[in-house]
């Protein structure tokens, strides 16, 4: 029988290599897994004779050995979807089952057998209600001398039996809730069996048990939100307004499901929210209704209406959704869906809900918002900057600049939703993730890769959507792992990341696995640059990255990459200690600010520049001895002058760091920028900055 397993497993690799010889694309077989939830149903012939039908089951396998785990010595070869039959004297035993893919790849399990010509003994059965489907019922039996059950659900005009092997899980889903007397027939290789009869109350779930889907992340300007703890949402709004609904049984409550809060409508007639007295929103900008509902009901429909008032004339427009009960149901509602039947939705100032059968049906509603699509970039138009540390001093793990070390895997299958493609951007490979919960990157087990010389990871990354990321470094050697998550998150730039080796706070000598991970969020991310440096001089020996931005797409202050505005003062005489010389790496010119308590930029007063519509700041620093660094943007066109500073979270000393810093973190005008200014926040540093300029 071993022959014929071979013969088999080579017999199908030779239909894959001659099936493919036409186009010679063997590609597919790299994607192909072993086989996987591999198990087998016992079926017992209740006689006394031992007769035991095996029939084997797996995702992803062609055939089966089967090894009965008695005297018989040579396994049993059985195809996919057939079984087995063998007889067994009174016994325990382990029955193994090889699932065999068609690429020749295996998966061994093993299950226990007990075969006994004695009736079923202490059975005991256990039969609850699903706590997340609705009038489901799960039981299992387990008693001595038994290899299966049966189960008889007692609903009217169903008379046929579930069956499982003993100790396993039966699940059943009822039409209607109500007590129902649910019969178990345990059996083994007696004649005689066991039975077990239980009435059983099954019930409907009435309410959600899981939270809405959690809201993409836009930005602020693409939203009006009006219930989400995503987004900011529109002061006062009243939810609960009635309008006289209460009279028809129709109630309201806000749902508090462990500890997320949503709005329950119940006895649906119709509710509604209405914003506060005065108050109207436009959203003739936005291009969707957004809306999130469960309901236990079958066959509900919800209308979700708007109402305008503009210059007081009151008007209102409905649009119907159908409902999938036991489900959240994400609804988006086209803003066209209302103005195509005429109303103006400039003014809107209240939102009513209408439950069809009226006053029959209870709702819960979550993320109730607008939106328009996302005004950050998907996807990056340019490359990220490039590395300049010397290659001596780098351990690359993946980078087009260096020599990067032997990776044994990426992406491997850990449980995640996460893909992983490679993307060529303007001739320079990146690797993109998409539906990235985490990821793994593994050098090599058997040669750990040593950073214990290393002072820093690098790391650049773009992001539409990401709400959080953070690198995880593990010594599988020692069984030991650190994370760092990133402090802020900013979409749809390059973002260069550097963090020191030590907050991860592990041993780096014997590092083998990289990982990416969102936190439990799931988001498209694209990452170039990923190294390990040494660098911790007094002063910086290499140069900044390179910027590679077009100039077109570019405001510069000063940077050697880039044509800059004009400036008129440069470390103006405003009181304070600082110095300023210009310095120079590979003749790179480069900014030195010393004893550094805080210094001006001037552009022109005259003419100011305008940073209206631009999204981010960049600029490169380096210092050895800074503990603060902050930025200020100055519009001195305005009585009164308005300012508003950004302090890093964060300072990095010995290393050059790249800072993106999204333009909305700042809260003033930008149509008349005058004055830049750095500031440590009353201390005295020694810091060099490049690069610094604004961009889309």
């Amino acid at each position: 029988m071993k022959t014929l397993k071979y013969l088999y497993t080579f017999s199908i690799a030779l239909l894959l290599i001659f099936g493919c010889t036409e186009d010679n694309d063997l590609s597919f077989v790299d994607k192909v897994v072993a086989p996987s939830d591999v198990s087998a149903t016992f079926k017992v012939t209740q006689d006394n004779t031992g007769v035991v039908n095996i029939t084997p089951n797996a995702v992803g396998a062609s055939n089966y050995n089967i090894t009965f785990g008695d005297d018989t010595t040579e396994p049993v070869n059985v195809i996919q979807g057939e079984g087995i039959t063998h007889t067994y004297k009174e016994g325990s035993y382990v029955v193994i089952i090889e699932a065999v893919g068609i690429t020749g790849l295996t998966t061994e399990v093993n299950q226990n057998l007990e075969v006994s010509f004695k009736a079923p003994e202490n059975v005991a059965v256990s039969i609850s209600n699903d706590i997340a489907v609705s009038k489901q019922v799960n039981v299992t039996a387990n008693a001595d001398f038994a290899v299966s059950y049966d189960v008889y659900f007692g609903e009217p005009g169903i008379d046929d039996p579930v069956s499982a092997n003993i100790g396993e899980p039966i699940s059943y889903t009822y039409q209607e809730p109500g007590t129902y007397t649910i019969r178990v027939v345990v059996m083994g290789a007696a004649i005689a069996t066991t039975e077990y009869t239980e009435e059983f109350e099954v019930t409907e779930i009435l309410q959600p048990i899981a939270s809405a889907p959690a809201p993409p992340n836009r930005e602020e300007t693409d939203v009006i939100s009006l219930y989400s703890t995503q987004y900011t949402n529109v002061p006062g709004t009243n939810f609960f307004p009635d309008w006289g609904q209460g009279g028809q049984g129709s109630s309201w409550a806000e749902f508090d499901l462990n500890g997320d809060m949503m709005l329950q409508y119940i006895n649906l007639s119709y509710q509604g929210i209405a914003l506060a007295d005065g108050t109207s929103i436009d959203v003739s900008g936005m291009k969707y209704l957004h809306l999130d509902v469960w309901t236990a009901d079958e066959g509900l429909k919800i209308e979700t209406s708007l109402i305008n008032n503009a210059s007081g004339n009151v008007t209102e427009k409905p649009v119907w959704s159908d409902l999938t009960a036991g489900e959240w149901t994400s609804i988006d509602i086209p803003i066209t869906d209302y103005t195509d039947q005429g109303l103006t939705v400039t003014e809107i100032f209240q939102m009513k809900f209408v439950g069809d059968p009226w006053a029959a049906g209870t709702v819960f509603i979550d993320n109730i918002y607008f939106y328009k699509p996302s005004t950050v970039a998907e996807v990056p138009e340019y490359n990220a900057p490039s590395p300049t540390q010397n290659e001596a001093n780098v351990v690359s793990i993946f980078s087009d600049s260096y020599t990067n070390v032997g990776l044994s895997e990426l992406n491997p299958n850990w449980g995640q939703t996460t893909t992983l493609t490679t993307v060529d951007l303007n001739g320079n490979n990146i690797w993109l993730y998409e539906a990235l919960n985490y990821t793994g990157i593994v050098t090599d087990y058997g040669n750990p890769t040593d950073l214990s010389a290393m002072d820093y990871v690098h790391f650049d990354y773009f992001t539409p959507d990401a709400e959080k990321l953070g690198l995880k470094i593990v010594n599988t050697v020692v069984s030991q792992e650190g994370v760092v998550f990133i402090d802020k998150i900013v979409r749809g730039t390059w973002v260069s990341v550097t963090i020191p080796i030590s907050k991860f706070n592990i041993d780096a000598s014997q590092v083998t696995q990289l990982l990416f991970d969102t936190d439990g969020g799931s988001a498209k991310v694209y990452i170039d640059n990923l190294y390990f440096y040494s660098e911790s001089s007094i002063q910086p020996e290499v140069i900044a990255p390179v910027p590679t931005i077009a100039q077109n797409d570019v405001i510069s202050i000063y940077s050697d990459a880039y044509t800059g505005v004009t400036l008129n003062e440069v470390n103006p005489n405003w009181g304070q200690t600082t110095t300023l010389t210009d310095f120079s790496v590979d003749g790179d010119n480069i900014w030195l600010y010393q004893a550094l308590n805080y210094s001006g930029i001037v552009t022109d007063y005259g003419n100011p520049t305008d940073l209206t519509g631009v999204k981010y700041l960049h600029f490169d620093y380096y210092t050895p001895d800074a503990t603060n660094l902050g930025f200020k943007i100055v519009n001195t066109a305005l009585d009164p002058v308005q300012e508003d500073i950004v302090f890093l979270s964060e300072i990095l000393t010995g290393t050059w760091v790249s800072v993106t810093i999204p333009l909305s973190d700042y809260n003033l005008d930008f149509s008349n920028i005058t004055q830049l200014v750095w500031d440590t926040s009353g201390g005295s540093a020694t810091v060099y900055v490049d690069n610094i300029y604004f961009h889309n």
